[in-house]
């Protein structure tokens, strides 16, 4: 299939979709949403939304029904871009090629702005998706969780504990990478069969087929920021090695990580073997992730 043709249609719904449900960047206070709009339409990838649809369709379910659930999704991605680049955590000066939030905006805005990109996400969510009713209320739950304590900003808490350190292992890095990257990733997965009605074997399929791709994905960030250029990255290459970030290539060597990576992918393809050819836009991008160059 052509994947870059397919990532460009759903982009293009997905921005369509945004531009939607994010309030105007002139409605009150218009400083805040002009900070939230930026962020969001800084040229993301929306690699989780995407996900999200393309699991949807695996099981033969219609993308319009999940499309609020994956612009929630993105919103609450942002959200947490928007904090990691704020100095008391990463300290990113770029993001996407494009100056990070807190440097057009301050400080004080760029944490409302994700604050608010946060609490949007479920109020877009509880505003109804369509379907039934306990089918959203499930996405709901999932997507909580991923973004808390258990899930996303417990892998980030973890990952700055971790800067500098000499003694983390492979159990610890895991953690950070399964829930700092993966735990978005895998509900973006999940709740596009929640919300398509999957069979539970096909439930199962697919989120062992999201936590292989969700940890491939981080592995080849942290490949990218050894091998990538700025320009590439759209932010600045050798950032991890320079603030002591613990990644698999700091931990098991640069090959190694390669290798691990691709291992994932084969795992990623085999959880799929029992899905038919509307499987094939999350094969392409299982392959996409350990390929890309940003």
């Amino acid at each position: 299939m052509d994947l870059k043709e397919y990532l460009k249609q759903k982009c293009q719904l997905v921005d369509q979709a945004l531009e939607r449900y994010l309030p105007d960047a002139e409605e009150l206070p218009a400083s805040l949403h002009s900070a939230m709009r930026y962020s969001v339409f800084a040229g993301g990838k929306r690699v989780r939304p995407v996900l999200m649809l393309a699991a949807c369709e695996a099981v033969g379910g219609s993308a319009d029904a999940v499309m609020p659930a994956a612009c929630a999704m993105e919103m609450i991605h942002t959200y947490s871009l928007i904090h990691d680049d704020l100095p008391a955590m990463d300290n990113d000066d770029f993001r996407r090629g494009n100056p990070t939030n807190h440097k057009v905006y301050g400080e004080a805005t760029a944490i409302l702005a994700g604050d608010a990109l946060l609490t949007e996400a479920f109020i877009l969510l509880s505003n109804g998706t369509g379907g039934d009713p306990a089918a959203r209320l499930k996405v709901i739950q999932e997507i909580a969780v991923a973004s808390g304590s258990r899930g996303m900003v417990g892998g980030q808490v973890v990952d700055m504990e971790s800067e500098g350190r000499h003694d983390v292992d492979l159990a610890t890095l895991s953690y950070i990478h399964t829930h700092k990257t993966g735990a978005l990733i895998r509900a973006s997965v999940r709740c596009g069969a929640i919300l398509a009605a999957a069979s539970e074997e096909q439930f199962k399929s697919l989120t062992r087929y999201a936590d292989a791709i969700g940890l491939a994905f981080q592995i080849a960030d942290d490949i990218l920021d050894v091998e990538g250029t700025t320009e590439e990255l759209g932010k600045d290459a050798g950032s991890d090695q320079a603030r002591g970030k613990a990644t698999y290539p700091a931990l098991m060597g640069l090959e190694a990580s390669k290798a691990r990576a691709h291992e994932l992918v084969e795992i990623a393809l085999d959880a799929l073997s029992s899905f038919d050819e509307g499987a094939e836009p999350l094969r392409a991008i299982a392959s996409y992730i350990v390929k890309r160059k940003s």
